[in-house]
């Protein structure tokens, strides 16, 4: 629980998916389905402005009875989403997005830089890795095979 995020976006990679908040919710949603995300950040002109959630589209699009195909991504993102930085440790994190509740945290360098996102599969995934390992260890050791 007190690996640093930073590590988790090594092992994951760092690949940020960008939509335009000029872009249409359909195009947002359609470039999320493409890659099986539930968030896009969105970004103009190398600025983070916002990001764009499976959430937003529900209750910012469908509940409101938005057309997908004509409302933009300004009119329905999160704006100045929540970040933090890579150094981070899991349980810091999970604390966040427990308390904001949300399941996509953006993550920046220690100089503010946008450098990942986490979703909190993602952390899960890592916590369930990192105990499988430790369970595995713990074993080898009581076999005696250490």
């Amino acid at each position: 629980m007190e690996t640093p995020l930073g590590q988790i976006l090594q092992n994951k990679g760092a690949h940020i998916h960008r939509v335009s908040s000029s872009a249409t919710v359909r195009e947002a949603v359609r470039e999320m389905n493409q890659h099986g995300i539930g968030s896009l950040m969105v970004v103009d002109n190398g600025q983070t402005v916002g990001i764009f959630t499976e959430r937003d589209v529900l209750t910012r699009v469908i509940d409101a009875g938005r057309d997908p195909e004509q409302t933009q991504v300004a009119a329905v993102m999160t704006g100045n989403p929540v970040c933090v930085h890579e150094s981070t440790t899991i349980s810091e994190a999970m604390s966040v997005m427990k308390a904001r509740r949300f399941r996509h945290l953006p993550i920046t360098s220690e100089s503010g830089q946008l450098i990942g996102i986490l979703s909190i599969g993602d952390l899960i995934a890592w916590l369930v890795e990192d105990r499988e390992a430790e369970i595995e260890q713990l074993t080898s050791y009581i076999a005696g095979s250490y």
